[in-house]
Order: structure tokens, then C-alpha cells, then sequence
């Protein structure tokens, strides 16, 4: 039995959604305590009790604990089924956040799943859906991995509705690889989401991005998207292609918010990834981590930052898997040494 601090680190729910898949992974049973006793409402929320009956659903797993505001976690698992699920959050909680938790035991699964979510798909502090399917799903197809995601209706906060569709192919192992060179920038394409706002909103957005890039501009491609939806949201996504990696910056709206400001911040996020020899933006590092610790070969790449997230998720993996990460932290490198194993060479 591995015990797990769920109040070291990042502290979040994120300690929880990786520690779970993870023991899913390598059958082993796991005990979180003081599951987020560092946040103002500690506990389990509403969306990550999800995250754990779906990850119980796909691991045939024992749970005790598993109730709203429970802050101590007891989860035995005893396979890996794959198939046909559907998962409804039931908030506007992110439904990228959940599928992040289910995907890397699916991907190891004897046979194909599709999953369906339904919550969130476009609201704060989680990866909106456009930047899962189009910068970390590419980035995991680089080392092997196949799925394929669509999305059904946009979900923004408070109401949510949105609903995401992933198909997963079984993996037979992953490869590691170097991304310390990104290769120069090929393309930056601008999504502008809008849900039951006028046009005219989106086309100020968009305007406002092609000054902000400045001699830039001439590579951008803009689009205004009328997004589906219960309630009213604005997203705004900016895609930047490479010549070896991809990274995505967004922004989202919300009512009072300028739609200037808005334009603003995501030209910030990608100033300030410019302006340092990144390859990989800060929120990819973080969820590449259990990626690259199952991956056969050495690994490495240069993020923005070495963040609380990437950390924490390195001491959740290091405690499941054989495998050493080395970081520095004056050039924000993560290098994956060590025993990387397949997940049969899981200990458990």
C-alpha cells in the first residue's frame, strides 16, 4: 500500500487525478491523505469526485472515502477494463481535467475505449478544449500514442453543457524524445470562441491580437467561431506551430471584462513565452509528465518555468515508477533518466 500526502506540493486536485490513474496503471492500491487541506475548502469537490468514480468505473477499483469534502481517500484497484464510458461531471467542472486522469491507464488497456465527458469545456484553471485537442494530443501522438477527441457543445462557467468525445487506441508503449530545439515558428493561428455574444466582440479580439503581435502579425490566422452553448462565454486560443513543437496560450472573457483585455492577456502568455528559450510551454511540461515517465529511451525539454504543478506531478510519478527526472532549474530543463518502463514494468 503507497500513502500519498495530498497536501504536499501544488497541494490541488491535481495530486489526487495522477495518483489515481497511476495506481490504476500499476495496480496498486493507494491511501491520499489530507487530500487539498491547504485550500480554502478543503476536501473533495463535486468534479473531483468524478474524476475518482471514473477512475474506480475503469479500474474496477474498492474506494472508501469517496464523498464530497472527504479528505482522506482509500482506492484498491483490481484491473483495467477498457470500453464504452460516459462520464457527466454534473458543473461547469473542466471536462479536459477529468479526461486527463482517465487517458493514461486507457491508453494501456487491452482494447479500445471512447469516452464521452460532460461539464466544462472552455472555464478557468483548467486546459480548455481547443488547447487539449490541438497541443497536447499532437504532442502525445509524437511518441505514439493515438486518440482522436471532438467536441460536442461548448460548456462555459457557471452553467457548463459542454460535452467532449475521445476515442483511445491501445498503446503497446510510448518513445521518449528531445525537444530542447523548437525550430522556427512556421504559423500562429488566433480561435475566437463566442457563446451568444455579437460578432462584433470577437472581430475587436482579433484586431486587437494582430497589434499586440506586431511584425508577427503577417503569420496570424484568424478565426470567429459561434460556440454552442448554454449561457454566455468568449475564449480565445492562439495556436503557435514550430518547426519541431507546438504551444497554445488562452484567454477567457467573462462579463465586464473588455474584450481589449482579453486580447491582451493572451499576447502577454505568449510574449512572455517568446522572450525565453522554451520549447515547450509551461502547461504541456506539466502534463507530459506521466507520459514521459512511461516512455521507453531518455526524455528531455525546455519549459517556461519549473512550476509547482510540474514538480508536484514528478514526486507523484517518482513514488509509482522506477524513474528519475533531473531538473534545472536555470534553464528550466526536465530531463526523464533513469528506468523508464512500460506499464507491465510497473512494481506493484
Amino acid at each position: 500500500m503507497l500513502e500519498i500526502d495530498g497536501s504536499s506540493g501544488e497541494g490541488g486536485g491535481q495530486i489526487l487525478r495522477i495518483a489515481l490513474a497511476m495506481a490504476v496503471l500499476c495496480r496498486r492500491e493507494v491511501i491520499i491523505r489530507r487530500i487539498r487541506a491547504n485550500r480554502p475548502r478543503p476536501g473533495l469537490r463535486p468534479q473531483h469526485l468524478q474524476a475518482v468514480r471514473a477512475l474506480a468505473a475503469i479500474g474496477m477499483a474498492d474506494v472508501e472515502g469517496a464523498e464530497v469534502d472527504s479528505t482522506r481517500l482509500s482506492f484498491r484497484p483490481r484491473g483495467l477494463r477498457a470500453g464504452p464510458y460516459r462520464f457527466a461531471i454534473g458543473t461547469a467542472g473542466a471536462c479536459t481535467l477529468l479526461l486527463a486522469a482517465v487517458l493514461p491507464p486507457l491508453l494501456f488497456a487491452a482494447g479500445p475505449s471512447e469516452v464521452v465527458v460532460t461539464g466544462g469545456t472552455h472555464v478557468p484553471f483548467s486546459p480548455p478544449y481547443h488547447y487539449f485537442a490541438e497541443v497536447f494530443l499532437p504532442a502525445l501522438a509524437a511518441m505514439g500514442a493515438r486518440v482522436e477527441c471532438a467536441l460536442g457543445r461548448w460548456g462555459w462557467h457557471p452553467e457548463g453543457g459542454g460535452e467532449v468525445r475521445v476515442r483511445i487506441a491501445p498503446c503497446r508503449g510510448l518513445h521518449g524524445g528531445h525537444l530542447e530545439e523548437p525550430g522556427p515558428l512556421r504559423a500562429l493561428e488566433l480561435l475566437v470562441g463566442l457563446g451568444n455574444l455579437p460578432e462584433h466582440v470577437g472581430r475587436r479580439e482579433a484586431a486587437a491580437v494582430r497589434r499586440c503581435l506586431g511584425g508577427q502579425a503577417g503569420l496570424l490566422a484568424s478565426r470567429i467561431v459561434r460556440a454552442e452553448a448554454a449561457g454566455q462565454g468568449n475564449a480565445l486560443f492562439l495556436k503557435a506551430v514550430f518547426e519541431r513543437t507546438v504551444a497554445g496560450f488562452t484567454s477567457l472573457g467573462r462579463r465586464g471584462k473588455p474584450a481589449e483585455q482579453v486580447a491582451e492577456e493572451v499576447c502577454r502568455e505568449w510574449g512572455s513565452f517568446m522572450a525565453g528559450q522554451a520549447t515547450v510551454d509551461r502547461h504541456l511540461a506539466d502534463q507530459l509528465i506521466p507520459y514521459l515517465a512511461l516512455a521507453s529511451g531518455r526524455s528531455s525539454l525546455v519549459t517556461e518555468e519549473l512550476t509547482s504543478h510540474l514538480r508536484t506531478n514528478i514526486e507523484v510519478v517518482q513514488q509509482f515508477l522506477p524513474v528519475r527526472f533531473e531538473t534545472d532549474p536555470r534553464q528550466a530543463l526536465v530531463k526523464v533518466i533513469g528506468c523508464s518502463v512500460p506499464p507491465s514494468g510497473c512494481p506493484g
